[in-house]
């Protein structure tokens, strides 16, 4: 059984089905099972804009060697798409001004050591989450990880327990990371944007992103990992600071302060939306390819 099988099967797809062309349709190549082909690396397109658009074909498991490189491309601000319907608040923060006392804040975070950071983030008062919460949710995991991984928000599970994707999703996670050769504390560093649960699990606003952020940033740069896989939209929208949708920000290399970012889905997203299981292995090949590569140009 090839990996791609074994981690299909892993997430609970037993058979994977490709419809049939139709005669008036264009022809488009289907990819076996059979077939070893690696994983596709989008072209970004021309201008600082970080949108790729999404491959059309089925994506298995990566060859042990490509010689193509991987474009890493310079996140830039992507401007919110024209629409009818009432935009969507950008979770993209504001900088603080230089003088300011959030300014301060940012740069002292920015100079902390373990210790300091993590009892920060225990302490932290800096929004009305502090009012809410069970526990803060730091992050978990290898602290010199050459993977890291980035969700948006502790939901009710992590809240009581302190430790981000706990449950079901968590446990679907995992599966994700074994199929990588990854685990739970030993070769990957788990964090969120922010380190407290929005009430009811709604959605992140924008100045709790702004106060809770640095403490992620200097979470990186601790860490220093060779890629970073984001887990959903608003993660994915928050640390590359845009408004593209995360269909469009899915198979193509990124970037977040020299390192490789590589988007796919939140695996609370996957347990509600069987079918984006396979694409979510396609995003997870792209990210081990973009390790190796690191790893050898290291």
């Amino acid at each position: 059984m090839s990996r791609r099988a074994r981690f299909l099967e892993a997430l609970g797809i037993t058979a994977e089905w490709v419809p049939r062309a139709r005669d008036d349709a264009p022809q488009a190549e289907v990819v076996s099972e059979a077939v070893a082909v690696a994983a596709p690396v989008a072209t970004p397109v021309a201008g600082p804009v970080t949108v790729a658009a999404q491959a059309a074909a089925p994506v298995v498991e990566a060859a042990p060697a490509i010689e193509t490189a991987i474009p890493l491309v310079p996140v830039a601000p992507v401007a919110a798409p024209v629409s009818r319907a009432p935009a969507e608040p950008s979770l993209v923060p504001a900088g603080p001004e230089p003088d300011s006392a959030q300014a301060g804040r940012e740069a002292a975070i920015a100079a902390m050591a373990w210790p300091a950071l993590d009892a920060a983030v225990a302490g932290c008062t800096a929004c009305g989450l502090c009012q809410t919460r069970t526990n803060a949710v730091f992050g978990v995991g290898d602290r010199q990880a050459e993977w890291m991984l980035v969700g948006e928000a502790p939901g009710e599970n992590e809240d009581l327990q302190g430790e981000p994707f706990v449950g079901q999703a968590g446990k679907l996670l995992d599966n994700m990371l074994g199929a990588l050769g990854l685990a739970r504390g030993r070769n990957v560093f788990i964090a969120n944007v922010l380190k407290c649960r929005p009430p009811g699990n709604r959605n992140p606003e924008p100045a709790e992103v702004a106060q809770c952020e640095p403490f992620l940033r200097r979470q990186i740069a601790l860490v220093r990992p060779r890629v970073i896989v984001v887990l959903g939209r608003f993660a994915a929208q928050s640390l590359l600071r845009t408004t593209t949708p995360i269909g469009k920000l899915r198979g193509t290399v990124h970037a977040y302060e020299g390192i490789p970012v590589v988007v796919t889905y939140h695996p609370a997203y996957l347990l509600r939306t069987l079918t984006d299981k396979a694409r979510a292995w396609e995003d997870l090949c792209l990210a081990r390819e973009v390790h190796d590569r690191a790893g050898a140009g290291a």
